[in-house]
């Protein structure tokens, strides 16, 4: 991908000119033209028809004893240490120790808010928890015991661009209006502050702090590349469907038209979604990964990296409102909605009174959305109230509703006010579908109209009418909606869901699943069982796991070298670059080297001249100090002397206009130093170019040949052998060595296996068929097996 950013060496600071020039070209004219469309409202309108999903659909694993309808039952519930409600499929392990736990999120406060029902829920067990979010939200998550640390990024900024692209996803629109630049520069920031948050000291108290575990939502991005550099367990969790399935379409995606095989269309549409996002903020990512010390993530592997990886993953909505899909693996969870303890309220009088005067009002918010428009929308939510005859308190929220003085008896205008309080004062909820506003509403059996920005869950529950794009919203269409919210037969649904939902107990399952998957016999200490490991020491033959405590007693007592520890990874994550086909492998890894080498030539020049630059400007700031000092020490009236002495002894030359300072004297040696820099610097870049020719030459492209040759049998449907992952040149010699071995004896089987295969499916085609597979499979397989052992 060919980026447009670039950041400083500390990586601190990252500076973006422009946006990414690829994003528009491709979506118009590349590989995904004909495919998808961004609509107005940010979703994406994708062709389950057009060639490119069709040919996505062939990797899609087959599942052979579900069948693939589009809503499964409920899983069953029962007792579990404590709960009401656990499902069975979550096992607690036995806990025996404290971990630091920097909880990563980003968004609004409904997407907090959640998360601190959990770190508090963490804390309970003795877990150190840290909350790295907005700096808005400061207060909130201090006031609730948390640790807070602030990762920049302006929410409000945020929920701004996203009700333009839901997802992250920039329309066209965006891009023209810039808004796509603002944001990507917003990104930069707030991985780095999730990195800091990972390592950094408390910044009230200074107590040091490393985190040994990661919960984060999935936009915050960061995640996994921080766990990888820490070589720590990561669990995603968030409030919106993320994973693969075939039993519906990603949230943001729009099915055109309907396909003979939904399930695979359904599944394929997350892929294209992540692909999509992954164009506009691919590059970041990486240049903020080569600052803390990471290689980049290829194009093909960044969009899906948490299902590859087969990262940790909690579903925070309750099962009785979306059942776990039933191609999900089992490291996935559905655990119920996040609650946290209800808080201390005591409403004003003039609340009190509107409520005392007149039947349950409607409750209307859009909580920390921001609207382009609220005086419009205003006006709309008092003429549709009243149209129809009911009261309404409507939250003013981040965008200001009811802000331009148009008052009316029949409504009440809201500052903050909790949910939990307040939605067991109303007869129904409108509202944009966020996490936290949906399921404090169905706990307290409120029908629901979603008018969604970006995502709902509702309509199918039959808790309230089809969602109201927000688009589309009208004095109509709103007024039906409330209409359907006040019948008998919605009130008594909203009742049973919010029955079924008060016997879970969604943050108790979701530490349980935190707990389910974690690496514990990896995380502590061989000695002090319950410190988190941070150390390895090896003895006889024998590897042990030491906690920070532990490594000072033996090291103190002499019982080890201190030069002899290793940093512990307790849960390794390795991103492998994977190879589709011979083709395109291949150019992909020649793309990459003559990427590489272009780079490394243009620095042969330019890193000279920004090094000369750097000391230009270096030489003209010392000179401007100095011309200050002069004038400061300059005495008026005494001009006529050419020489006279300041009070630090030095001896000035006011018609000269500069001083005789000894460090004068080591400005050659300066310029000496900086004409060696620059030297240095464009060797280096020669050194890089015939780096990045022979790496490429005659490792990568080889290597991308030989391992796309390898999975040519994955696109007709069969399996592809697994021989390990190359880790460092033992795992790489194992490896080539499997692929000769074994590939070369799976080849020549395959010339027979195939066709009898074939014939005994499928007939003669089929036997004809599985002669065409076995010389491909034996082409394939022995020439990957060859080039994979030769440059390894």
């Amino acid at each position: 991908m060919a980026s447009s950013s670039r950041h400083s060496g500390s990586g601190d600071d990252f500076e973006f000119e422009e946006p990414p020039p690829s994003y528009e070209s491709t979506i118009d004219a590349g590989f995904l033209h004909g495919t998808t469309r961004i609509t107005d409202d940010g979703r994406i309108d994708v062709d389950p028809e057009s060639r490119f999903v069709k040919t996505l659909s062939r990797f899609v694993p087959d599942v052979k004893t579900h069948a693939q309808d589009s809503r499964t039952e409920p899983p069953t519930y029962t007792t579990l240490h404590g709960s009401p409600s656990a499902p069975r499929s979550i096992q607690r392990k036995p806990w025996i120790g404290q971990l630091n736990i920097v909880i990563q999120v980003v968004g609004s406060r409904g997407d907090v808010q959640p998360f601190v029902a959990l770190g508090n829920e963490l804390q309970k067990y003795g877990h150190r928890v840290r909350l790295a979010t907005h700096n808005t939200f400061e207060r909130f998550v201090l006031d609730s015991g948390l640790e807070f640390y602030p990762i920049g990024g302006d929410p409000s900024e945020l929920m701004a661009y996203m009700v333009k692209n839901p997802g992250l996803i920039p329309s066209m629109e965006s891009l023209r209006a810039g808004d796509i630049q603002k944001k990507r520069k917003m990104v930069a920031q707030m991985l780095n502050g999730c990195w800091q948050a990972c390592l950094a000291p408390d910044l009230r108290t200074g107590t040091p702090f490393v985190a040994n575990a990661i919960i984060a939502n999935p936009p915050s991005f960061a995640h996994i590349h921080c766990a990888q550099a820490l070589g720590i367990p990561l669990h995603l969790m968030f409030t919106m469907p993320w994973t693969s399935t075939r039993v519906f379409s990603h949230p943001l995606a729009n099915m055109k038209t309907k396909s003979d095989n939904k399930g695979k269309a359904n599944f394929v549409s997350f892929s294209i979604v992540e692909w999509m996002t992954w164009q506009g903020l691919g590059d970041i990512i990486n240049d903020w990964r080569d600052a803390i010390d990471l290689e980049p993530v290829p194009l093909t592997e960044g969009p899906n990296l948490a299902e590859t990886l087969k990262i940790p993953f909690t579903y925070c909505w309750s099962p009785s409102l979306i059942a776990k899909p039933f191609d999900w693996p089992e490291y996935i969870d559905v655990c119920g909605f996040f609650f946290r303890q209800p808080p201390q309220y005591n409403p004003p009088d003039e609340l009190r009174d509107f409520l005392r005067k007149g039947p349950r009002p409607v409750y209307i918010g859009f909580g920390s959305i921001v609207i382009d428009n609220p005086a419009e929308l205003t006006e709309l939510l008092l003429e549709t109230t009243k149209a129809i005859g009911v009261r309404a308190l409507i939250s003013r929220g981040w965008s200001g509703l009811g802000n331009t003085g148009n008052f009316d008896d029949h409504v009440m205008y809201l500052d903050d006010c909790p949910h939990e309080w307040l939605f067991q004062q109303v007869s129904a909820v409108v509202h944009h579908g966020g996490a936290g506003t949906t399921a404090c509403g169905l706990r307290y059996g409120c029908p629901t109209v979603v008018v969604p920005f970006f995502g709902d869950m509702i309509a199918a529950a039959g808790a309230g009418p089809e969602p109201i794009p927000y688009k589309s919203l009208n004095r109509s269409n709103l007024a039906e909606a409330l209409k359907f919210c006040l019948r008998e037969e919605v009130a008594t649904t909203a009742r049973c869901m919010a029955m079924n939902m008060s016997r879970e107990d969604g943050v108790k399952q979701a530490v349980n699943s935190f707990y389910t998957n974690l690496p514990v016999q990896n995380l502590f200490c061989d000695f002090l069982a319950d410190r988190p490991a941070v150390w390895e020491y090896r003895r006889k033959g024998r590897k042990y796991k030491l906690s920070g405590d532990a490594a000072e007693i033996l090291a103190r007592y002499s019982q080890l070298d201190r030069r002899s520890l290793k940093l512990h990874v307790s849960k390794e994550i390795i991103i492998e670059n994977r190879r589709w086909d011979p083709v395109s492998g291949t150019l992909s890894a020649a793309i990459a080297t003559f990427a590489g080498m272009t780079q490394s030539a243009t620095n042969i020049f330019v890193k000279p001249v920004q090094i000369q630059r750097a000391a230009n400007n270096s030489g003209r700031q010392r000179l401007a100090e100095a011309d200050v000092n002069i004038m400061r020490q300059g005495s008026p009236g005494k001009s006529q002397d050419r020489s006279k002495t300041n009070s630090s002894g030095k001896e000035t030359d006011p018609t000269k206009n500069q001083v005789s300072d000894p460090s004068r004297s080591t400005e050659s040696a300066k310029n000496a130093n900086a004409a060696s820099s620059i030297a240095l610097a464009s060797a280096s870049g020669l050194g890089g170019f015939f780096k990045n020719y022979a790496k490429g030459v005659f490792i990568d492209i080889p290597v991308a040949f030989a391992e796309g040759s390898r999975a040519v049998p994955r696109l007709y449907g069969d399996e592809v052998a697994d021989y390990g992952t190359v880790k460092d040149w033992k795992s790489g010699l194992v490896v080539s060595g499997k692929n000769l071995t074994l590939g070369l004896g799976e080849g020549l089987a395959d010339l027979v296996v195939k066709p009898y295969e074939g014939g005994k499916e499928k007939g003669a085609l089929g036997g004809l068929t599985g002669i065409g597979k076995g010389f491909l499979s034996f082409a394939t397989k022995t020439s990957s097996g060859a080039s994979y052992s030769i440059h390894m």
